[in-house]
């Protein structure tokens, strides 16, 4: 960028470290810089910052935030504390909308607009880690690709935006602090494989045999659960990085001992952890959040397999943050 202008290379490491390490907003932050160079650079360049546009506190303490970005979409992302486990993760966007169109999901019912730039990905950490330190006094923890968008078809900007958020350079977060989130594109979990990826990964899989899923993912369709399987193999063999199903449970839809067993047998390929998860209501769906009887069960058989199960309790709820409710309402 700044060499396009005549700007030695020792001054383009400087601008570059405001940039990602200190996250500037301007050029005018950039200080050690002289004042004719940042006047040279406001009128050749613009930093897409971008903005928040409207916050939402939950009664749990998650905080939910829109984005306004250069263009004027909006995204959403959130901050989910788990004081007692000192975890504070952010759950990120990674597309403005989405184009697969899962039945139980909020986003999905929007359409796919754009992919997210590496640099708008990595704003959301850092403005989300400044509300971190802001209420609970503590940095981020954890990053969640588990927001608006499916990581895996904004590929390039997501592993570029991971490549910057990991770097001693940028925001120097380790990898394995790091989940992505995919609704199952097997050539692309391949990719991730082949590209020797340090973070983990997560399935958004709800259900565990082909005609149930292909009634509420579309894309099961042409990315089924025998390919996934063997995709998600590849990637354990190759990088022996954390693997974990998530799966939404629907009252008497997959929440039953049978489905259990299902899902079972996809569980003994690879070492893989299991959280189930409660299902959040949205506009225009007609689907029923388990009851925690069976939801316990569920997990509790799991459990007697030898298979970690978590039950997770929705966070942001009140406020249209949890599972499935980004929708920019």
């Amino acid at each position: 960028m700044a060499e396009s202008i005549g700007v030695k290379s020792f001054v383009a490491k400087q601008i570059y470290q405001w940039l990602w390490e200190k996250a500037a907003s301007s050029f005018d932050e950039m200080t050690n810089l002289s004042k004719a160079l940042r006047e040279q650079l406001n009128a050749n360049f613009t930093i897409n910052k971008i903005q928040e546009d409207l916050v939402q506190k939950s009664n749990d303490g998650t905080i939910k935030t829109r984005f306004k970005l250069f263009d004027g979409h909006l995204i959403e992302s959130v901050l989910i504390p788990v004081a007692k486990d000192n975890r504070f993760t952010v759950c990120v966007s990674s597309q403005v909308g989405c184009s697969l169109t899962c039945s139980f999901c909020a986003t999905g019912k929007m359409k796919r607009v754009r992919n997210l730039e590496p640099g708008e990905i990595y704003d959301q950490v850092v403005e989300v880690n400044k509300q971190a330190l802001e209420t609970f006094d503590t940095p981020l923890s954890n990053i969640v690709f588990m927001g608006m968008g499916e990581p895996l078809l904004a590929y390039k900007n997501v592993m570029r935006s991971i490549e910057l958020i990991t770097s001693e350079d940028g925001l120097n977060m380790s990898p394995r602090r790091i989940t992505v989130s995919t609704a199952g594109i097997a050539k692309m979990i391949k990719k991730l494989a082949d590209d020797e990826v340090r973070f983990n990964l997560a399935l958004s899989l709800h259900a565990a045999d082909d005609a149930k899923r292909n009634t509420i993912m579309p894309i099961n369709e042409s990315n089924d659960l025998d390919s996934l399987m063997e995709a998600l193999e590849y990637f354990y063999q190759k990088t022996k990085n954390k693997i974990s199903y998530e799966y939404i449970s629907f009252q008497r839809f997959n929440d039953s001992l049978e489905d259990a067993k299902m899902l079972e047998r996809l569980c003994r390929k690879f070492p893989v952890k299991v959280n189930l998860i409660e299902y959040n209501p949205i506009d225009g769906a007609t689907f029923e959040r388990s009851d925690a009887h069976r939801i316990d069960a569920f997990a509790q058989y799991l459990r007697s397999k030898n298979i970690t199960a978590t039950v997770r309790k929705s966070r942001g709820r009140d406020i249209d943050a949890a599972c499935g409710q980004l929708a920019n309402k």
